[in-house]
């Protein structure tokens, strides 16, 4: 097996149980906030929104929370996900690093996001939901949870943000080949999007825009509730079924990893990745570098502060302490549309604000630049967003050659780019550019956030 390129598990093999790092943290997260009292939220607060069954992962201090067999059922469909040693980009390098990826594209919808949408779409079912509404930036999660709500049976509603739903036509058709109905944000259909298009009609939108719209449309009706594809803690919970699985696969390849490496947006696809092995670091079981990658025209971990936000444009969500750009920030329409959050995860922030990984932030033309070389190597076209994990591994590879170190780095490839070929075209036609946000609009975004008393903040 060590000489393989290729490591596959059986479905036997798949994790029985979802790994909730909140149980071996070193100090507790901060509590979610109530805005109209400023009091820590109880699951009453959540109950419009979320099944109970959800509420419970997000508060849960279990260390293991069991996957039910309806998922585990589903699962098998793309899972084990394989790892792959990237042999032919180490080549191209010629770097003594040893280069492996964790390839999440195998999934019905092409994303790691399937690992919690199938398992969201169970829970609302069991409790009687009817109806779920979201919101998506590239489409990956507006596919998994329209492919999700399609095998549980599930009416789906997806508010996508205008610029993507515009580049990414085949996203939209594959929502609504899954059953869901797919709107462009910001819409007439809600109050918050009437709101942001009498101030600009041209808006391009943005993922707190379209959360917005999902949460009002969710908050109306008692046979619906809604979904949210990252960020908060239960939706990270079922993406460890990634890290889990590359504990087991490293281990069959005979190394470990030195360097661990993933995009972030709101935060799913690296805590998946990253949290297990974090586990063994915290235990003293493993030592590894670990580092979250962002676009420079976003940079929530790398230029944002560390305070209480809303999660949404219109301030329906309640208050979370998180790495933020200030929830009015709207970033440039860049092609990597599921890292266009103003927010990062409250659960990943704490972790960051511990000291327990670093943060890089790149420019939308290296990372496409890095994608290319990858699937000129390796076959797979990388989606735009796990580019920017590519593009961190292909420099810390290049590290080692000037430095003649033989390092093992480890990413998650959290999607292909075969839904992204416009970006691509894009990029080869030079229609490309390195956007740079707004500093003033950043300045100003900052300056409006909410005012919280110390003693809360605190936490």
């Amino acid at each position: 097996m060590t000489e393989s390129t290729k490591y596959l598990l059986s479905d036997q093999e798949i994790p029985r149980y979802w790994y909730n790092i909140a149980a071996d943290l070193p100090k507790a997260m901060p509590p979610v906030l109530h805005p109209a009292t400023g009091s820590p939220i109880g699951p009453g607060d959540l109950s419009p929104l979320f099944p109970m069954a959800l509420i419970a992962q997000e508060v849960s201090t279990e260390r293991e929370i069991e996957i039910p067999e309806p998922v585990l059922d589903v699962y098998k469909l793309w899972r084990p996900s394989p790892l792959y040693r990237a042999r032919q980009l180490e080549r191209v390098l010629d770097t003594p690093a040893k280069i492996y990826y964790k390839y999440e594209g195998v999934s019905p919808s092409g994303s790691h996001k399937p690992n919690t949408s199938v398992a969201q779409a169970f829970y609302n079912k069991e409790e009687g939901t009817r109806r779920l509404t979201t919101e998506t930036g590239a489409g990956q999660w507006g596919t998994s949870l329209a492919f999700a709500g399609g095998v549980f049976g599930l009416d789906v509603d997806v508010y996508m943000v205008k610029v993507s739903y515009q580049q990414k036509p085949y996203r939209r058709a594959a929502m609504e080949t899954y059953g869901a109905r797919c709107v462009a944000s910001p819409s007439d259909e809600t109050e918050a999007g009437r709101h942001i298009l009498a101030a600009d009609p041209d808006s391009t939108g943005s993922l707190g825009i379209a959360i917005s719209e999902a949460v009002e449309m969710a908050a109306q009706r008692d046979d619906t509730k809604y979904s949210l594809g990252s960020v908060l803690n239960h939706v990270l919970l079922h993406q460890t079924v990634i890290g889990l699985e590359a504990i087991k696969q490293m281990e069959m390849a005979g190394d470990e990893p030195d360097i661990l490496i993933a995009c972030t947006g709101g935060g799913s696809n690296f805590a998946g990745l990253v949290f297990p092995f974090l586990a063994r670091k915290l235990k003293g079981q493993g030592d590894y570098r670990i580092i979250a990658t962002e676009p420079t025209s976003c940079p929530t971990l790398t230029r944002g502060v560390y305070a209480y936000d809303f999660g949404d444009t219109a301030h329906l969500t309640p208050l979370l302490k998180m790495q933020t750009l200030g929830s009015s920030f709207v970033p440039p329409g860049i092609h990597a549309g599921g890292l266009r959050y103003h927010g990062m995860s409250p659960l990943l922030s704490h972790i960051m604000n511990l000291g327990l990984f670093e943060a890089q932030a790149f420019p939308q033309l290296g990372c496409f630049a890095a994608g290319v070389q990858f699937a000129r190597a390796e076959g797979i076209i990388p989606a735009p967003e796990s580019n920017h994990a590519v593009k961190a591994a292909i420099d810390e590879a290049l590290v080692c050659k000037r430095d003649g170190t033989a390092k093992t780095i480890l990413f998650n490839l959290s999607g292909h780019g075969n839904f992204d070929m416009q970006a691509y075209a894009d990029y080869f036609a030079g229609k490309l550019i390195d956007d740079v946000h707004d500093e003033a609009a950043l300045a100003t975004a900052i300056g409006e956030l909410p005012k919280v008393p110390a003693a809360q903040i605190a936490g």
